[in-house]
């Protein structure tokens, strides 16, 4: 009888020691330490992106806790009620915001408690409601910034084929390419009268250019054959005979000197050249005053 009941003793036992060890591991691998004292919080959100029970609750990148349960009823605006539990040794200020996060790129979420720097007064209590705000995720941003970028550039493109459409619609892209085919003609004809430019007058402008630097080549040997030393004393004697004779002509006791500068003799002169004058034309008006002359002779000498 003491047996029976040893026995039934120990099997219980061991039950409750299995369902202890089965409850204390799977709270291990959801990451509950059921032997830290916890304190619950509560936090409502319209849209919990996908939140699920065990998420965890970070503070500054650091866990300290996990979403224990989440309650819904989609009568409310806030149809989703979730409970957390955190370590009992932190505490929350008043100001303390719960958010709902993205954890990592593949999509999960969690929970992140924003709490305020600065020394607080008022605090939190367990079981209380904490103000909530949803951070959008780094795929929401892109999303976001995506789809306006899209929506942008479509607008665009579709101003764009718009444009082209009525450009080849009317008759503008004809007169172009009119315009091309006259500009491209114009072409033709310049290069043409360029390549017989090139052909025949530059090769005859080149064999000038040649002949007139032979030319400018001979005569800087010329020049550099002629005795400049001589030609300069050459210069410089008739420059001092040229000096010699102005000085003779500036001299008033010289005979040039004398008729430049004299001037008593200058108006003799002009009175006898104006005299000379005079007689000639007296003379040429009353010839027989001056002259007598007869083929018989003089009457009064045939007399005597």
């Amino acid at each position: 009888m003491n047996t029976k009941y040893s026995r039934e003793i120990k099997v219980g036992i061991l039950a409750i020691g299995a369902i202890f060890i089965l409850y204390f591991g799977f709270n291990f691998l959801k990451g509950v330490n059921i032997f830290s004292p916890i304190h619950t919080y509560i936090g409502t959100y319209s849209n919990i992106n996908g939140l699920t029970a065990q998420a965890p609750v970070y503070i500054r990148g650091y866990k300290v806790g996990q979403v224990d349960k989440i309650q819904y009823d989609f009568t409310k605006e806030e149809a989703f009620t979730v409970v957390l539990s955190i370590d009992k040794t932190i505490v929350l200020p008043q100001g303390t915001e719960l958010a709902l996060i993205a954890d990592g790129l593949l999509g999960g979420t969690a929970l992140q408690l924003n709490v305020p720097a600065g020394d607080n007064v008022a605090y939190y209590h367990a079981g209380d409601t904490l103000p909530t705000i949803v951070v959008p995720g780094l795929f929401d941003m892109l999303e976001d910034d995506l789809l306006a970028n899209i929506n942008g550039t479509i607008a665009h493109l579709d101003s764009l084929i718009l444009g082209v459409q009525s450009q080849l619609e009317g008759n503008h892209v004809k007169h172009s390419l009119e315009k091309v085919e006259v500009i491209t003609a114009d072409l033709a004809v310049t290069s043409a009268k360029l390549k017989q430019m090139m052909s025949h007058q530059v090769p005859t402008l080149i064999t000038d250019a040649g002949v007139a630097v032979a030319d400018i080549k001979t005569f800087s040997s010329s020049l550099s054959e002629v005795d400049i030393e001589t030609t300069m004393q050459q210069v410089d004697t008739t420059l001092a005979h040229l000096n010699t004779f102005t000085a003779k002509l500036n001299d008033t006791e010289g005979t040039i000197g004398m008729l430049m500068n004299d001037k008593q003799l200058y108006l003799t002169l002009t009175d006898a050249v104006s005299s000379a004058d005079s007689l000639l034309v007296d003379l040429k008006a009353n010839p027989k005053r001056y002259v007598h002359f007869s083929l018989f002779g003089n009457k009064d000498k045939k007399k005597k």
